[in-house]
């Protein structure tokens, strides 16, 4: 679990939030649960490093704030009009029974041990994320799908998955696809034999030379323009 170092700050003007992110660091704030809500700064640098991974905001993490460990979850990430700099970040905590909703990425493994891919097969991925309902502190990593054995023509639904059962699709009524494993979408144009194709060149020699008698196609049928009158 990943770890990030936080301050308690006791900013209340626009003045003072400026003057915190001028020297590196970003206002937050924690919410949730039965403690009050907490405003804290964390390093801007830090935080960019992590705004790197695309799972950032479905990753649970370990706050220090000042000193004291408690794991929160990134809800909400904003950023500088102009510049594209983060400039805030709202944190969940995580306690025990608080159910909340939370796109969890699919991830794939074994690519090398399927038969469908090794003939060429493509992986059409339908969704590379899937929104789940559940307690925050069963929030899984990611949904496993194992490529193991798949061939051509086999499909991953939500069925598929094992989850808990207290984690469970917003996406009710139906069992949606997550992945398909299709064919290939080129498909290779079958070699001409070598005598068909000598055959073909030879045909067309002989329909390259004239017969006997015949004009060529480009020769005038009119008299030069020097036997007019």
């Amino acid at each position: 679990m990943n770890t990030l170092e936080a301050n308690i700050r006791d900013t209340k003007t626009k003045g003072e939030l400026n003057s915190l992110r001028d020297n590196g660091e970003v206002p937050a704030i924690i919410y949730g649960g039965e403690a009050q809500n907490e405003k804290v700064s964390i390093s801007k640098k830090l935080l960019k490093s992590m705004l790197e991974d695309p799972n950032f905001l479905s990753t649970i993490l370990t706050l220090n704030v000042n000193g004291k460990p408690q794991n929160v979850l990134p809800r909400e990430v904003k950023y500088h009009i102009l510049s594209d700099e983060p400039i805030h970040v709202d944190f969940l905590r995580v306690v025990p029974g608080l159910k909340i909703r939370i796109e969890v990425p699919v991830k794939f493994i074994n690519h090398e041990k399927s038969p469908g891919l090794k003939k060429g097969g493509v992986l059409n991925i339908v969704r590379r994320k899937v929104e789940l309902k559940c307690p925050s502190e069963k929030i899984p990593e990611n949904l496993l799908i194992d490529l193991d054995g798949i061939d051509i023509g086999e499909s991953f639904k939500i069925s598929s998955i094992n989850l808990d059962p207290e984690v469970v699709p917003t996406i009710q009524g139906r069992d949606f696809v997550i992945a398909t494993l299709a064919a290939p979408t080129v498909m290779k144009e079958p070699e001409k034999p070598a005598e068909a194709e000598a055959a073909e060149g030879e045909a067309g020699a002989e329909a390259a030379v004239p017969a006997e008698g015949d004009k060529p196609a480009a020769e005038s049928e009119e008299k030069p323009a020097e036997e007019k009158k």
